[in-house]
């Protein structure tokens, strides 16, 4: 089965959903973005989704069956990666929201989305490579000094270089103020980096001439624990003034990680032996900038999850409409395929598959907008606003997209029943791949600690009262469009998720952390219900001269979104206000 980019979905959420090219609060209102339109948007999104479909799938099953492997010390990819990734470099997708000063198109992080989700559903184990980069880039921009920025943007944005990112160390994983890497300052203004880091990401390939790592390490003088980390960039090769590569730096790749899935993706051991590193932002502050890196990523982490739920669905229903299995009890009047498509319980699999990733998309996407008008809305307190509402859907975008990419995959086994469990169908690669998405950048609990903790707190619940109220807004105005069943589920939702946010603001902080992942999945049941119901209200409007079937398809997603799956909203607001004490009666 080949992938088809879900060209038409993106746009809708971009284009009527978010309204990002018209209306107040249009993208295009902005100097930066004031030559894009929807039309232009498109072109790109289609020039971006061809690549996906002609280039990047057909590598995906080739790269699971042979990955990536170490040759003395030589990271070699899977066969296609190197022709692939000149294909994305010379075509400036490795970044194309990259700032256009230093070589990058300059365009709003939502259209970066698009690419990134596309490219992901296609094969996520060479889109991860310039995913890499663009944090990186990000990083740079916001963090690096001049010289570093004139040095290594224009490399990075061109994908001459790749990025990645060291974080975790063998002792040190989510904690990161168990970090041992040691730098020595060398009194020319560079440093001297020694330790060992795991689990990184593209940390060796031969797709690009050079790697440019961020690396977290602590200075000999450093204050204990997270404010004693400082972020310094250590290239494979050490670059000339002109950009020219010049000698090898003293890190090297020991191990290649052998894992259940993303066997394309070369996930490295690293030993960093005195290797030269220049700081990145202020000594003892790396964290900080870190997390410039980390929240970029997290955006494309949970689109990673969206776009393998969307091919991980496609491959189900294309599977559903040929297999012929068994005689389906259908409704009076309903049309009769004579394919595992009729039967009532496939059909709940795959329209759960369907909403799901839907719902997860339009999350996503908002939490890029959120991101893209943070930087260009016309005043600092709007740009205020819109930063704390991305704040909030960080995690939402993440933990959510990559749960119901991780669920999806799980459910187009099930769809293929026996036939799922053959590797030879290509179902369950799906589910290898994605599994790693609920842990990258910060375990799934993580984002929910962080949602329950720092983000309810940091101005009181506003913004996550702010999420529910809307949700209120879209369910009264369901009802008034004559769509009275979702509006309730709606609004069902959208209590349940009111009644639990007063709940944690009120609770000491270990019930909070108890009920934080049922939390978070109630707030995106809420706030993707929402979406998914301002699309289904939207597309029911007289003046929508749209595609039948599209609209068709797309109302009765929302439907069973809104009255099927949010049913879930006060079960899961239960279990959010459960408390701490039921998980320790056991004891130790």
């Amino acid at each position: 089965m080949s992938y088809r980019a879900p060209l038409d979905e993106i746009r809708f959420v971009l284009d009527e959903v978010l309204g990002i090219w018209s209306g107040p609060e249009a993208l295009s209102a902005a100097e930066r973005f004031a030559e894009l339109d929807a039309d232009s948007a498109a072109a790109i999104l289609g020039e971006a989704g061809k690549i996906a479909e002609e280039t990047l799938a057909p590598l995906r099953r080739g790269s699971d069956l042979q990955g990536a492997v170490l040759e003395n010390g030589v990271v070699r990819t899977s066969p296609g990666f190197k022709e692939a990734y000149k294909v994305l470099a010379e075509g400036g997708w490795t970044c194309v929201s990259a700032p256009a000063d230093h070589g990058g198109m300059g365009l709003p992080i939502a259209l970066q989305s698009g690419v990134n989700e596309v490219f992901a559903g296609a094969c996520m184990a060479l889109s991860l490579c310039p995913l890499l980069s663009q944090g990186q880039i990000e990083a740079l921009e916001a963090h690096g000094s001049e010289e570093l920025k004139a040095l290594y943007l224009p490399k990075l944005i061109s994908g001459e270089w790749t990025g990645s990112m060291n974080l975790t160390e063998p002792q040190a994983g989510t904690d990161l103020a168990a970090l041992r890497t040691r730098a020595e300052r060398n009194g020319d203004g560079t440093y001297s980096l020694t330790g060992q880091k795991i689990w990184i990401s593209w940390g060796d390939h031969d797709v690009a001439e050079n790697v440019s790592h961020l690396v977290l390490a602590r200075l000999p003088d450093a204050p204990p624990g997270v404010k004693g980390i400082s972020l310094f960039l250590a290239p494979k090769f050490i670059p000339n003034a002109d950009g020219s590569l010049g000698e090898r730096n003293a890190l090297q790749v020991v191990s290649l990680d052998h894992k259940m899935g993303l066997h394309g993706s070369p996930t490295c051991v690293m030993a960093y032996e005195g290797a030269k590193g220049w700081l990145v932002g202020e000594e003892n502050k790396g964290l900080a900038a870190m997390f410039t890196m980390m929240n970029n990523a997290r955006l494309g982490v949970g689109l990673e999850g969206v776009g393998i739920a969307e091919a991980a669905m496609q491959h189900a229903e294309a599977f559903a409409r040929e297999r012929v299995q068994g005689q389906a009890v259908i409704p009076e009047g309903a049309a009769r395929t004579g394919t595992i498509v009729d039967h009532p319980d496939v059909r709940r699999m795959i329209l759960t598959m369907r909403a799901k990733t839907e719902s997860a998309r339009a999350i996503a996407y908002d939490c890029a907008r959120a991101l893209d008008l943070a930087k260009t809305a016309a005043s600092p307190e709007e740009r205020a606003r819109w930063a704390a509402w991305a704040g909030l859907l960080t995690p939402l975008a993440k933990a959510y997209g990559t749960d119901v990419g991780n669920e999806v995959s799980y459910l187009g086994i099930q769809v293929h029943g026996g036939m799922g469990f053959i590797e030879e169908t290509g179902a369950a690669q799906y589910a290898r791949d994605v599994r790693v998405t609920a842990i990258y950048e910060g375990t799934n609990g993580v984002q929910a600690a962080d949602l329950v903790g720092r983000k309810l707190s940091s101005d009181e619940g506003a913004q996550a009262l702010a999420l529910t109220a809307a949700a209120f807004d879209e369910a009264d105005a369901l009802a008034e469009a004559g769509l009275g069943d979702m509006a309730r589920g709606l609004a069902q939702a959208a209590s349940a998720a009111e009644e639990a946010t007063r709940w944690m603001l009120d609770r000491p902080a270990a019930d909070r952390l108890a009920g934080s992942s049922a939390y978070l999945g109630l707030m995106s049941l809420a706030h993707g219900g929402a979406l998914l119901g301002k699309g289904a209200r939207l597309l029911s409007a007289p003046e929508f001269s749209g595609d039948a079937e599209f609209k068709a398809r797309k109302i009765a997603t929302a439907r069973f979104f809104l009255t099927v799956l949010a049913a879930e909203a006060p079960a899961k607001a239960a279990q959010a206000m459960s408390g701490a004490a039921l998980l320790y009666e056991a004891g130790a």
